[in-house]
């Protein structure tokens, strides 16, 4: 395991922030662990009109759980029917695969290089990732690099900040960050953040593959559903629960990261933006709702940084260490920590 140092700064990069140079920067804050932002010098600033109302966040937060919990009646009102441990099982196991391939695959390696690995697991990664539906590796590793960029920023794709004031506004900006910046017209240049990874042909290759593993991602679960219960109902509930509804359950907690995790949690270290820690979605969203530990040391393999921030994706990731299968995993220094530490 690595701890990342001290390291010399770098310049985050000219005022115009989508120059080559301001990009070429952008991806090194996001991969290297010796590149530091000269943003670190200075206090975190704070947004025009301060942390959203209490009322506006209960009521974002609301919109996050209630489907959750609308989903658990239906199986509780089904089970036996339409829903049983055959489908439970499926569900279950397509959401932690796809999942997992989401925030530590997309995520944690590629995005971020927390961690090495074979030629073999970056694949096995990069379809279980691709499984989500939330994009192929280059386009969901370049939205993500440029929010990283921007965070909560004019430019930052799925910030829930920074639209209109007051109740309304509020809303807006929750949407905007949950679900309504799939709507938006990508970035011209957003290709020029995943210059790395294009040039590996074989990330390259399982990212232009992407609809195959999409179409594996339902076919899986359907065939399973099928042979565990020898029928075609079988196979239409497997289907419908390991495919339809575990891609809305992982697609849920993957924007309420860009959403809730934006407004709702606590701040442990600077990151100048508004990313929050927030335990609901450090447990539903397998460690990645440590959304300010993260802002804070992106390179870093482990988010949940303190010993009761439970970080599902951490524990894999160390299981795999261990088992040789990922090697040089990246963690920040203590001094790292206690420099950026809020008071």
């Amino acid at each position: 395991m690595t701890a990342l140092a001290t390291p010399p700064q770098l310049k985050s990069g000219p005022k115009n922030r989508d120059s080559e140079s301001a990009i070429d920067a952008a991806v090194a804050l996001a991969i290297d662990p010796d590149a530091v932002d000269t943003l670190d010098a200075e206090p975190a600033p704070t947004l025009e009109g301060g942390k959203a109302p209490l009322l506006n966040r209960v009521l974002s937060l609301a919109a996050i759980i209630l489907p959750f919990v609308g989903m658990i009646v239906a199986m509780v009102l089904l089970w036996g029917d339409s829903f049983n441990w055959v489908q439970l099982g499926t569900l279950t196991a397509m959401y932690f695969l796809s999942g997992f391939g989401i925030t530590i695959g997309f995520h944690r390696l590629f995005t971020h290089r927390s961690f090495e690995t074979s030629r073999f697991m970056t694949a096995v990664f990069g379809i279980l990732g691709s499984m989500t539906i939330e994009g192929s590796i280059l386009d969901w590793v370049a939205t993500h690099r440029r929010h990283h960029q921007h965070s909560d920023g004019k430019e930052d794709p799925h910030s829930p900040h920074g639209h209109e004031h007051g109740f309304v506004g509020f809303m807006k900006g929750f949407f905007h960050a949950h679900i309504g910046w799939f709507f938006t017209a990508s970035h011209p240049d957003l290709r020029r953040y995943v210059k790395d990874l294009e040039s590996d042909p074989l990330i390259r290759r399982v990212s232009n593959l992407f609809p195959l593993w999409v179409f594996l991602g339902i076919l899986l679960p359907t065939v399973a559903g099928g042979l565990l219960t020898m029928s075609w109902y079988g196979a239409l509930m497997g289907l419908l629960w390991g495919g339809a509804v575990r891609i809305f359950i992982v697609h849920h907690v993957t924007w309420s990261i860009n959403s809730a995790c934006h407004l709702w949690g606590k701040q442990d270290f600077r990151s100048h933006d508004e990313s929050r820690n927030n335990a609901v979605f450090g447990m539903l969203a397998f460690g990645e709702g440590w959304h300010n530990n993260h802002h804070a040391f992106p390179t870093s393999a482990r988010h949940g940084l303190k010993w009761w921030q439970f970080d599902s994706s951490w524990v894999i990731i160390k299981i795999m260490e261990k088992l040789g299968l990922i090697w040089n995993v990246r963690i920040p220094a203590p001094e790292r920590l206690a420099a950026k530490a809020i008071h």
